[in-house]
């Protein structure tokens, strides 16, 4: 019986056509070529940051290593300020995304819930999104607040985003039925009560998309200790990056004066060809290990957000 059942199967199996193969080939070859284009810069720095540095200045790193070397990451452990402002990332992420999923989550079963004003209120959000007051009325803002200059800007600044507070409200409204609200409050529950004992336990989906989503952007985020950071032991890693690069392309010789335990000028110049290399692979370390963790809860967050709410 399970055998005519295969034979059915392969029978009424629709055939590729000529046309349809023709299209899977090219379109196979096409993202094969895109797939390229994007890994091979990155293979690129790799390669690099483990070759000598005057194969890397000389462009002799092409596809593998050249005389394999670690002196690039030696100089940049000897780094201290690049230590400080990892740990320092680590604090304003870890304490920023856990701000950022709690105030997100409180905030979008408020709005998923109805009350008198909440279309005036869901377009005042939405506005946001879409239009600000501008760099400088913030940076005037912010400076009021007392919080230039203060490691608190990289936790408050950005605690909302706005997209991710649709998408935690989509799934509120979607993914938890209107009747176990109505069946709590019968129970006397009042509404911390309800979002406590049942809304967040039924939200460790969307708990993990948003962690995922403001750990990225939290980690990545360099512009706002370029404006409101001066101090630069409370800088964040991809600030610091930013400024060594930057440095190394403007002058490599400034920025060998970076190292001042290497004696000898020309090998600091040597070095500092290399070491912007092993600073990117260094601080994008971190964020590749969460890409690769929880990758499938990108998925469940565009899926969710797909869901008109």
């Amino acid at each position: 019986m399970s055998k005519d059942k295969k034979n059915g199967a392969a029978r009424n199996k629709i055939k590729d056509t000529t046309s349809d193969r023709i299209f899977y080939t090219v379109n196979m070859i096409i993202w094969i070529i895109i797939l390229v284009i994007v890994i091979y810069p990155l293979y690129v720095v790799m390669i690099s940051s483990v070759s000598d540095p005057y194969a890397v200045s000389r462009g002799e790193v092409l596809f593998v290593p050249v005389d394999f070397s670690w002196v690039g990451y030696e100089a940049i452990f000897e780094y201290s300020q690049l230590w400080r402002s990892y740990l320092n990332s680590i604090i304003y992420t870890v304490t920023g995304t856990l701000l950022s999923v709690i105030v997100t989550l409180t905030m979008a079963y408020g709005l998923s819930r109805r009350f008198l004003g909440k279309g005036i209120f869901n377009f005042l959000v939405v506005f946001t999104m879409f239009f600000s007051g501008g760099l400088i009325p913030t940076f005037l803002w912010m400076r009021d607040l007392g919080l230039y200059n203060s490691p608190w800007i990289m936790i408050l600044m950005g605690v909302v985003s706005v997209w991710n507070l649709m998408v935690a409200r989509t799934y509120i409204q979607t993914s938890i039925p209107n009747e176990l609200y109505e069946a709590a409050s019968i129970d006397g529950a009042s509404h911390f009560q309800y979002f406590f004992k049942v809304v967040l336990p039924l939200s460790a989906t969307i708990v993990a998309v948003l962690s995922v989503y403001y750990g990225v952007s939290k980690w990545n985020d360099y512009y706002t200790g370029l404006v409101y950071m001066s101090d630069q032991k409370i800088l964040p890693l991809q600030t610091v990056l930013r400024q060594i690069l930057a440095t190394l392309n403007y002058n490599a010789s400034d920025f060998a004066e970076m190292f001042d335990d290497m004696q000898n000028q020309q090998e600091k110049l040597r070095i500092a060809n290399v070491v912007k290399y092993c600073a990117i692979i260094v601080s994008t370390v971190p964020a590749v290990v969460l890409y690769l963790f929880m990758q499938k809860y990108f998925v469940k967050g565009v899926m969710i957000g797909s869901i008109k709410g």
